[in-house]
């Protein structure tokens, strides 16, 4: 493969011809090596920027795409040699595999012996060297995005980019295959931006992620610093599940609400506010121990490892929490909860 791309968005806004603005100005670097996930709900602007890296789109006036420091704003996607996956793959239904394959190898009159040495090398790096010959209508929806992926890697590209390339995918298959991509990502050490709404993938598979909203990023960290340290509210509610208890803080570190009081180890002026935190920062205490709220479980869903439960505490929110399966108390049992205080977080709208 080819050295690392390093990827610069320079002031990347984008307004389509009907005056509609789907992205802000953007101000992005993206490291050589690493795998950039921008992830959000629909019409958050991720699959816009994805296309302002590809080629596929023109930032507005004074916006800037630099590769490793170059401006390529006006190049084409063909010049800019970046491989990219699309979430319907785009593969040509009139060719076998092995020639979908190299299609992009023959548009750049790559030497015949060269291209069939390339697309075997990349058959056998998707384990799909049987199906060589196969049309795409006989293959299955993970054999088709090993082909796309496949054929996006085999020009060499300095960028792989990848537009929601599980999607369509049942949930079994879809998990299988985030392991494959994220153990090949890092076997290749390639410059990719991965765009998707599931945060599960963005997790697995970012080195950093950005996470979009109304076509501005609202963070952009490590997955443990976007799970763990969320810039806002938004991110918060978008990343994993968040109990939020609605309240009153107090002098000396207290934050009251109606099912009990928490210990509040930040400085936060007195008066009404919100404490968040995650369900694995909560646990089932017993009798005689010390418990931070007390509730009643009105839910709880088996999940085989584990059981969900969902707890009353005279609020709005319920709040949810996990524990062992073998273990969890009944619906409408009163419980007694204790919280991490490293877990809680105030976060500003």
């Amino acid at each position: 493969m080819t050295t690392p791309l390093s990827i610069h968005l320079q002031a990347c806004a984008k307004t389509f011809a009907d005056g509609t603005r789907v992205l802000e100005p953007l101000d992005v670097q993206i490291r050589a090596g690493e795998t950039l996930v921008l992830l959000g709900p629909s019409g958050c602007g991720k699959t816009t920027t994805l296309r302002l890296i590809a080629g596929l789109e023109q930032p507005d006036a004074g916006g800037k795409v630099l590769f490793d420091g170059v401006d390529v704003t006006q190049q084409s996607i063909e010049a800019r040699n970046v491989g990219m996956v699309f979430q319907s793959y785009a593969l040509f239904p009139n060719m076998s595999v092995a020639e979908n394959i190299g299609y992009g190898l023959r548009i750049r009159k790559l030497p015949a012996a060269a291209q069939r040495e390339r697309v075997a090398e990349m058959l056998e790096m998707m384990r799909i060297a049987p199906l060589a010959d196969r049309s795409i209508d006989q293959l299955s929806g993970g054999q088709r995005q090993r082909v796309a992926l496949a054929r996006a890697l085999a020009v060499r590209p300095r960028a792989l980019l990848l537009d929601e390339p599980l999607t369509a995918l049942d949930a079994q298959l879809r998990d299988t295959l985030r392991v494959e991509i994220n153990q090949l990502l890092r076997r290749l050490a390639i410059t990719t931006i991965y765009v998707t709404h599931d945060q599960a993938e963005a997790m697995a598979l970012g080195d950093r992620i950005i996470v979009m909203s109304h076509g501005r990023v609202a963070q952009m960290g490590t997955p443990h610093e976007i799970y763990h340290q969320p810039a806002n509210r938004y991110v918060a509610g978008f990343i994993g599940t968040m109990n939020r208890v609605q309240g009153e803080y107090r002098d000396g570190g207290v934050f009251t609400c109606p099912a009990g009081r928490l210990r509040w180890p930040g400085a936060q002026a007195a008066g009404a506010g919100e404490l968040l935190f995650r369900p694995e920062d909560v646990s089932i205490v017993g009798e005689g121990e010390p418990a931070d709220l007390v509730g009643t479980v009105t839910a709880s869903l088996y999940l085989g490892d584990r059981t969900r439960l969902i707890i009353d505490l005279g609020q709005a929110q319920p709040l949810t929490m996990d524990c062992l399966a073998r273990s969890a108390p009944a619906v409408g049992q009163s419980v007694r909860l204790q919280v991490d205080p490293q877990g809680l977080l105030a976060l500003a709208a």
